[in-house]
């Protein structure tokens, strides 16, 4: 059974535009390499309250989750505690966490504040993290790991690559192809049923359409699919039939 793959981006420097989001194309990519999709993602800033709710609906939907930031021990960090608060459980110092911190201070005082990034929700598993020994938490099948690129996306990595293997689809001949219509009736609402008609009939492929504006104005309609190259070669000769009656203009996208 095909799951649903999202992303939870964490930080109001993210949203305030102080920081670009590094994380939203990376999880896409690797996902990608898998032959798998991004369904949706999320961006939320530091707001304990709004996270936990995010987290309790996401996890009763059974989606499969990747959430990056706020895992650390300042006091903008909210993650741990809206997990724990969705889970309905307590924060608790982890034991593995604990053996991996120790590692990673070895010959350091082990503080209260270097234990809190790794009190976690209790019953959570780790994630180990190969840039610098400090984990992330599962819980769910979701995926909590730092807001530090090199970090995260190995962890998203090593997630999918442990738990998702089940997953994974081909990618090698996978092709995608598409029309630029225009014309009048290029346009997405006068389509609908072709559009319909070819997601009825070809439902292993992927359609898309993305219209293109210069200012005011339609400048084309681009419409295609995806998928293995013969059902994508009998789709696409489908549409070129209906378009070519009913008068509109195509030429291959490039």
């Amino acid at each position: 059974m095909s799951r649903t793959f999202g992303a939870i981006i964490i930080g109001d420097e993210i949203l305030s535009g102080k920081r670009q989001d590094k994380h939203f194309e990376k999880i896409a990519q690797l996902l990608g390499a898998r032959g798998l999709r991004l369904s949706w993602a999320e961006y939320l800033g530091d707001d304990r309250e709004r996270l936990a709710v995010t987290f309790k609906r996401t996890m009763a939907a059974g989606d499969v989750v990747f959430s990056c930031g706020g895992i650390g021990n300042t006091p903008d960090d909210h993650t741990r505690q809206a997990v724990a608060a969705a889970l309905g459980v307590d924060l608790v110092l982890h034991p593995e966490g604990f053996e991996e911190l120790k590692v990673r201070f070895a010959g350091e005082e082990i503080t209260d504040k270097r234990k809190l990034l790794v009190t976690f929700p209790a019953g959570v598993q780790i994630i180990p993290n190969p840039f610098n020994r400090i984990p992330g938490f599962m819980a769910n099948d979701h995926y909590f790991v730092p807001g530090f690129p090199q970090m995260a996306h190995p962890m998203i990595e090593w997630a999918l690559d442990t738990f998702y293997t089940d997953q994974f689809k081909a990618v090698d001949g996978m092709v995608e192809k598409a029309f630029l219509l225009t014309g009048p009736t290029a346009y997405e609402s006068a389509l609908l049923d072709l559009m319909e008609r070819i997601v009825k009939d070809y439902p292993t492929l992927r359609l898309f359409s993305l219209p293109s504006l210069v200012g005011k104005e339609r400048k084309h309609l681009e419409l295609g699919v995806e998928g293995s190259p013969e059902l994508v070669d009998k789709a696409m000769e489908d549409i070129r039939i209906e378009v070519e009656s009913r008068g509109i203009h195509w030429v291959w996208r490039p």
